[in-house]
């Protein structure tokens, strides 16, 4: 598009992210890369305008994903492990897209800031960042556990230097692969035991033998030995290993990084009173009282107890300990994980009793090995049970994570003149129903009025569609409606640069780029419709 294209947002609810001003129908309106306008009531758009009529709907901020991983293509997790698939780089960024996410923060910690967009160098829609955790013992940590992504580079990598590169946070200190949390469950552990057996078994099934063996808190010093025998049994893994192995097997899987991990959260949180800068860290039950004495010990440290939902909490202790890291000022983040809708691992427990207590800061993804649930699908649920009201609720996502994360995100998060054209249009009666999402002046995801909608690329004659783009073209895309007769009439033409994904709707509808939907890690269903380009 244009760089002073003013995009005009009309008839919709205007819900501006500061966690209490919502009004019921206005107008927002956007000049290239900044918001210039946002009222209650109508008014008359103008000419020259890409106008979207937002009726029967909510206009927010871009979600601000502040806990996510597998967006970028270096090391993956705090575990240094091999870079995620460039396929699948291009896949969870692009659900995150279409789920409303406008800015993202990538905390596996470990990668450099070269490697946020791969060889390619091509950015994305949204805008991408990451964190740093390169101390002495997390990377000892990540080495002992896996290392498979470290070369020399990342292993002398250190904060300050980080920091002056780009990072916007530090950590994620520890995580579920050095501290027995949930990437044990669903990765390290059904391996160890594949390899054993030449069984596989499920990640909850994984949990229950590691608690069995190791307790919630990794502190068990005896093993449940009647609660391991049935579970061998329930498995289907007796016939092939007996109690005494797989306990070595599971404290051998799980304990040689912890030690480590837990010396990293204190050089973490060192470094965040020092360098006044924020740090995430991971807040499970083998890490609460840890992250007690660290708040204690640096009380300058600027804190984040990230997915204080984790499943190896009861509800109770989660609500516990989120009031006593509270009170030591330390933000509180939830995540969706698979617990929202998925459901494969995790459930809604943890979230609600932090929800309903009112210890909530702010809301993330996490990861869950993939299964990570929307954060809108999150806050919809949230709203339709009457735990927070929907000014409330969005500022999770949006205004708080601003105020958490300056660093990231001072200049966004709030539907307000001055701030960056994040924007997203979500369904009134369904927040997790995303239509339209403008990022940082672009429209990034359009859906047509009649149907599903899409983006129909051709080439189009001018100069380079912009200053960051590798590709000698422009492309025009024709925001189209599909009608009930599956035809497809242009609606308005605007220019967009090629890096951009151009989307419609929500997940389940298709994305297309510059690159085929192959190339882009689609699922089958969503390649087929390629066809329409």
């Amino acid at each position: 598009m244009p760089p002073d294209t003013q995009i005009v947002i009309v008839g919709g609810r205007i819900v501006t992210g500061d966690g209490t001003t919502l009004y019921e129908r206005g107008v927002v309106r956007t000049r290239g890369t900044r918001i210039i306008d946002v009222a209650r009531g109508d008014a008359d758009a103008g000419s020259d305008v890409v106008l979207l009529n937002a009726a029967g709907c909510t206009v927010i901020p871009g979600i601000v994903n502040a806990h996510a991983h597998g967006c970028i293509h270096g090391p993956s997790m705090p575990s240094g492990s091999v870079p995620v698939r460039p396929t699948d780089v291009d896949y969870f960024r692009n659900r995150h897209l279409l789920s409303g996410t406008t800015t993202l923060l990538n905390v596996c910690g470990l990668a450099l800031p070269d490697e946020i967009d791969g060889p390619s160098n091509q950015r994305h829609a949204m805008d991408i960042h990451l964190t740093t955790a390169h101390t002495t013992s997390n990377l000892a940590a990540a080495i002992v556990i896996d290392g498979g992504g470290l070369s020399e580079r990342h292993k002398i990598a250190r904060i300050d230097d980080m920091v002056d590169k780009g990072a916007k946070a530090l950590g994620e200190a520890g995580g579920g692969q050095t501290l027995g949390g949930g990437a044990q469950d669903y990765r390290f552990i059904p391996a160890a035991i594949e390899a054993a057996t030449g069984i596989s078994i499920h990640p909850k099934e994984a949990r229950a033998l590691k608690e069995a063996v190791l307790g919630r808190y990794l502190d068990r010093g005896l093993p449940d030995l009647a609660r391991l025998n049935t579970l061998l049994i329930e498995c289907g893994i007796a016939a092939k290993i007996d109690a005494s192995d797989i306990i070595k097997l599971i404290r051998d899987t799980v304990m040689p990084p912890v030690v480590l991990s837990l010396k990293g959260f204190d050089e973490i949180a060192a470094a965040s009173e020092r360098l006044d800068f924020p740090a995430i860290f991971h807040n499970a039950a083998p890490t609460a009282a840890t992250l007690l004495k660290l708040a204690e010990t640096y009380p300058k440290a600027r804190m984040i107890a990230g997915h204080s939902n984790h499943p190896m909490f009861s509800p109770e202790e989660a609500v516990r300990f989120g009031l006593q890291l509270r009170k030591r000022g330390v933000a509180i983040d939830v995540s969706t994980l698979d617990c929202i809708e998925t459901r494969w691992r995790n459930d809604t427990a943890n979230i609600d009793a932090l929800v309903e207590a009112g210890l909530v800061d702010t809301l993330s993804t996490d990861f869950a090995g993939g299964d990570w649930d929307s954060i809108l699908s999150a806050i919809q649920r949230m709203v339709r049970k009457r735990q927070l009201l929907l000014a409330g609720a969005i500022a999770l996502a949006t205004g708080n994570v601003s105020k958490t994360f300056p660093e990231l995100a001072a200049d966004r998060g709030l539907l307000e003149k001055g701030k960056r054209a994040d924007l997203v249009i979500v369904e009134n009666h369904n927040l997790g129903r995303v239509r339209h999402v403008v990022a940082n002046g672009e429209l990034g995801v359009q859906r047509g009025d009649g149907g599903w909608g899409f983006a129909r690329l051709r080439p189009a004659s001018g100069p380079l569609a912009g200053p960051r783009t590798p590709i000698s073209a422009a492309l025009t895309a024709c925001a189209i409606g599909v009608d009930s007769r599956g035809q497809c009439p242009p609606l308005r033409q605007f220019h967009v640069p090629t890096r951009k994904v151009v989307g419609i709707g929500s997940i389940s509808c298709p994305i297309l780029a510059s690159a085929d939907a192959a190339e882009v890690g689609l699922p089958l269903h969503l390649r087929r419709r390629e066809r329409h380009r």
